[in-house]
C-alpha cells in the first residue's frame, strides 16, 4: 500500500498519543514520559487501569473510541487475539496511524500466525489504515520524545533518517551514531512490514527536507520492483546506505523466524543496489562510519590519500588498511619531499607517504599536515590523532601540534577532504576519552574513526559514492 504521508506526518510528530495493552512495566507507557503532547491508556482490566492512573498519571480507558482526542499514533501491545478487534475500534476513530508491537505472526512460519498476519492486513488495506509492524519497535522521533526505547535520547537531533527490519539494530543504531557525534531525526523498525514496508518508509524520508542521510538495516523484500524504483529516486536527491541481514544461508534462516522475509542472494542484492544509486555496507560499524564520512567530507573527488601523525609500525600499518580498501597511497611530489627535508629529521622517521613522524617530529606535526595537504598528487588527507603521546584529545589542548584544534584548524582552509583516526595506547582515559576526541573532532567539521581499517572503508565508500554520480 502506498503511504499517505499527511498521515505518517501525524505519526512521526503525534500531538496525541495512545498506549493500547500496556501492561507489566509498563514500557511503552514509560517511554513517553517526556512526550509533551496528549497520551492516554487503553486497558480494560480496571486494576490495571487504576494502577496506570496512580503511578504513572495518565488517564486510562476502556476502549479507544472513548479517548477524547483525535489519536495521531496508537501503540497496540496485546495479544495477537484481540488487535483485530483493537484494528477495528482505531479505524472507527479516524486514527492516523498504529504501531503494531504484537508480535505472533508470519515470524512464527505457523498456519495460525499466517492466519492472524493475513486477516490483520486484508482489513487494514480495505480502510486504507497505516500499521506499521506488525512485531516491530515502531517510531523514534528525539525531538518530539517518541521512542523506540526509554534508553533513547530526547535532548538533541540530527540529520539522518533510519529505516530497519529489527527492532534491536534501529535502537543501536541511534546510540552508536549517537556515541560518536552523529544524531538522528527519524527513525523506524518496521518488522514484518505488512501495510507498510521498506519502499513507503525510504519514500517518505526521501522528501523529508531535514534529513539529509539516510540508513537502512534490511532483511528481504515484499516488492523488489517498487523498492527499486524507490530507491533509484531517492538516491539522486540524498546518500542511501543499506545494510543488508542474511547474506549467508544460515543468516538467511534466522531471518525467516525474525520478519517473516524471503531473503536474497548476496551478490544479486549488492549489485543491484549499487546500481539503483544505494551505497551498500556489511555491518553496523561500516553503517555508522559511512554516514559520518558522507555528512563530514566534501565530495571526494580522487582515490589519492596522503597519510600522516603515525609512527613506525602504524606507518605500515595504516598504508596496508587503504592500500586494500582499493585506495592508492602515492609517492609525494619532489615539491613536498624538497619543502620537508628544510627540517625533517629522518632519523627515526621516514618522509615518504605516509609520513612516519617518529619522536622527534612531532613538534612539527602542523606544519608537516599543511605540506601533505598542499601536495598536487593527493586527494584526501588521513591523521592520526594518537591520545596520551603528545598529540591533544578532547580537553582544551587546541595548541598541541597533531591535536583537535590543528586539525578542525586545518579542515576549514582546506578544500580537500580531511578524516582523523583516534587512537588511545597511553591514554588514561582510554574508551572514554577516544570518544570524546572523535565527537570533538567532528564538531569541527572532521570525520573521525577508531580503527584504521574503519576509516578507510569510510573513505572508500563515500569515493565510490560520488564517483557513481559524475
Amino acid at each position: 500500500m502506498r503511504a499517505d504521508f499527511t498521515k505518517l506526518d501525524r505519526a512521526f510528530n503525534p500531538r496525541c498519543v495512545v498506549v493500547v495493552g500496556d501492561s507489566g512495566m509498563y514500557m511503552w507507557l514509560r517511554g513517553l514520559s517526556n512526550f509533551k503532547g496528549s497520551k492516554y491508556s487503553v486497558q480494560v482490566n480496571e486494576q490495571t487501569g487504576k494502577d496506570i492512573e496512580e503511578k504513572l498519571k495518565i488517564k486510562n480507558y476502556k476502549s479507544v473510541l472513548e479517548v477524547p482526542e483525535a489519536i495521531d499514533l496508537a501503540i497496540v501491545s496485546v495479544n495477537r487475539k484481540y488487535a483485530m478487534s483493537v484494528l477495528d475500534d482505531l479505524i472507527k476513530k479516524g486514527a492516523a496511524a498504529a504501531h503494531f508491537f504484537t508480535s505472533g505472526y508470519s515470524e512464527t512460519n505457523t498456519e495460525e500466525g499466517r492466519q492472524y498476519e493475513k486477516e490483520l492486513k486484508a482489513k487494514a488495506e480495505a480502510a486504507n489504515f497505516h500499521i506499521i509492524g506488525p512485531n516491530c519497535m515502531g517510531l523514534y522521533n528525539p525531538r518530539v520524545a517518541i521512542k523506540q526505547s526509554g534508553g533513547q535520547y530526547d535532548d538533541s537531533w540530527g540529520p539522518v533518517g533510519f529505516i530497519s527490519q529489527s527492532g534491536t539494530h534501529a535502537i543501536n543504531f541511534s546510540l552508536e551514531a549517537h556515541l560518536q557525534g552523529v544524531d538522528v531525526a527519524k527513525s523506524v523498525s518496521f518488522g514484518n512490514g505488512i501495510i507498510l514496508d521498506s519502499a513507503e518508509f525510504l519514500d517518505y524520508l526521501g522528501q523529508d527536507k531535514e534529513i539529509k542521510i539516510i540508513g537502512m538495516y534490511l532483511e528481504g523484500l515484499r516488492d523488489g520492483r517498487r523498492f527499486m524504483e524507490v530507491l533509484k529516486k531517492v538516491a539522486k536527491i540524498k546518500p542511501v546506505v543499506i545494510w543488508k541481514g542474511g547474506r549467508t544461508a544460515s543468516g538467511a534462516r534466522a531471518i525467516a523466524s525474525h520478519t517473516g522475509s524471503l531473503a536474497v542472494p548476496y551478490a544479486i542484492w549488492e549489485d543491484a543496489i549499487k546500481q539503483f544509486g544505494g551505497i551498500p555496507v556489511k555491518n553496523m560499524d561500516e553503517m555508522v562510519d559511512t554516514i559520518k564520512a558522507l555528512l563530514y567530507v566534501e565530495p571526494v573527488k580522487g582515490n589519492r590519500v596522503g597519510l600522516t601523525g603515525g609512527s613506525g609500525g602504524q606507518s605500515v600499518a595504516i598504508t596496508d588498511a587503504f592500500t586494500e580498501a582499493g585506495i592508492d597511497v602515492p609517492p609525494f611530489t619532489k615539491k613536498t619531499i624538497d619543502e620537508l627535508n628544510t627540517f625533517y629529521n629522518v632519523i627515526g622517521g621516514g618522509m615518504t607517504n605516509p609520513i612516519d613522524t617518529g619522536n622527534s617530529n612531532r613538534v612539527q606535526l602542523n606544519r608537516i599536515m599543511d605540506i601533505v595537504e598542499a601536495d598536487e598528487n593527493i586527494d584526501n588527507v588521513v591523521l592520526l590523532v594518537g591520545l596520551g603521546m603528545g598529540s591533544a584529545g578532547a580537553n582544551g589542548q587546541d595548541t598541541v601540534p597533531g591535536g583537535v584544534g590543528a586539525v578542525t584548524a586545518l579542515r576549514k582552509r582546506s578544500r580537500k577532504p580531511v578524516l582523523a583516526v583516534v587512537y588511545s595506547p597511553f591514554s588514561s582515559g582510554g574508551v572514554s576519552e577516544a570518544r570524546k576526541t572523535i565527537k570533538a573532532l567532528q564538531e569541527g567539521g572532521v570525520p573521525a574513526f577508531s580503527t584504521l581499517e574503519r576509516a578507510a572503508k569510510a573513505l572508500k565508500n563515500t569515493m565510490e559514492y560520488y564517483q557513481a554520480r559524475k
